[in-house]
């Protein structure tokens, strides 16, 4: 199967273009969003894509989306025979990989939840002992589990990377009240699919979520628990100190550190044993996922 890279629907203007997802205007009230089969990492979209990645993606994120009753959603559709014209026309580009969604007014900026020390978190951790601002433990280890899951807002930037803020930063910008709420839903989603993924195996280290206004309401937008906006680790092989088994796009940041490749050139191809072993991680989460929900 070759990855679906670019969308093209005709007859209909694009709106919008993301690293992976593509959006297009459904009617006033409603935009369609695409998973498209593009990798992207340390801010670059390669010129390789992983066959399915973008059916993987959606299939778990409606998953998610359907059983987390703590906050609404953006999903008005996602059955592609349900679409409307002229969408319903290309079941070769929508199919299992497109929704229908409300417009909503997106509040600018990525809400991360933290229960272990790894990524950006564990760098900040190294050099000043405090996560966003937020003072840790002295001599704490790579990928060791937090006393208490944290929350880390990060400004959502359009280009470039997002950059991780302290609370103070987002209180000033949305207003103390809103800042809460927005940890809050956060930490509840967080704590509701970790303890669900513990009983698949599956630890949830880290995730990312967005949110946005629809009627004076905030409700969870883009995607949910993806391996692209998670790191889903093996319970098994975990240890404390080493860079965990995982089920996400981690397996490519960790091969692209072992390349010459500077994170500024342009991003070389990938090859076909890094993309057919990123296609076997996401199956695997995704099966994971859908044996929670399948009890």
């Amino acid at each position: 199967m070759e990855p679906l890279l670019t969308v093209k629907i005709p007859g209909v203007k694009k709106r919008y273009s993301g690293k992976v997802r593509d959006l297009y205007t459904v009617d006033k009230e409603h935009l369609l969003i695409v998973s498209t089969d593009r990798i992207s990492a340390f801010d670059h979209v390669f010129p390789t894509g992983i066959p399915g990645k973008g059916i993987i993606l959606n299939k778990i994120s409606n998953l998610w989306f359907k059983n987390i009753k703590v906050i609404k959603n953006h999903i008005v559709e996602d059955n592609f025979d349900n679409f409307p014209k002229p969408f319903r026309d290309f079941p070769e580009l929508l199919k299992d990989r497109a929704v229908i969604v409300r417009k909503t007014e997106r509040i600018d900026f990525e809400c991360i939840a933290r229960g272990y020390l790894i990524g950006t978190g564990w760098k900040d951790y190294q050099e000043t002992g405090s996560v966003c601002g937020i003072t840790l433990p002295p001599d704490l280890q790579l990928a060791q589990k937090l006393d208490a899951p944290l929350f880390t807002p990060a400004t959502k930037e359009d280009t470039g990377h997002d950059i991780n803020v302290p609370m103070e930063v987002m209180r000033a910008r949305l207003g103390e009240e809103l800042a809460y709420r927005l940890g809050e839903s956060t930490l509840r989603i967080y704590e509701y699919a970790r303890d669900l993924l513990d009983r698949q195996g599956i630890i949830l280290a880290d995730t990312k979520f967005e949110f946005g206004f629809a009627d004076n309401e905030i409700i969870l937008i883009d995607e949910v628990l993806t391996p692209d906006s998670s790191r889903f680790w093996d319970k098994e092989s975990y240890r404390v100190g080493t860079s965990p088994v995982s089920f996400d796009k981690q397996y490519i940041r960790d091969y692209l550190e072992t390349t010459t490749w500077d994170k500024n050139s342009p991003p070389p191809p990938l090859p076909d044993e890094i993309v057919m072993k990123t296609i076997e991680k996401y199956e695997e989460i995704l099966h994971r996922v859908e044996s929670v929900f399948s009890r």
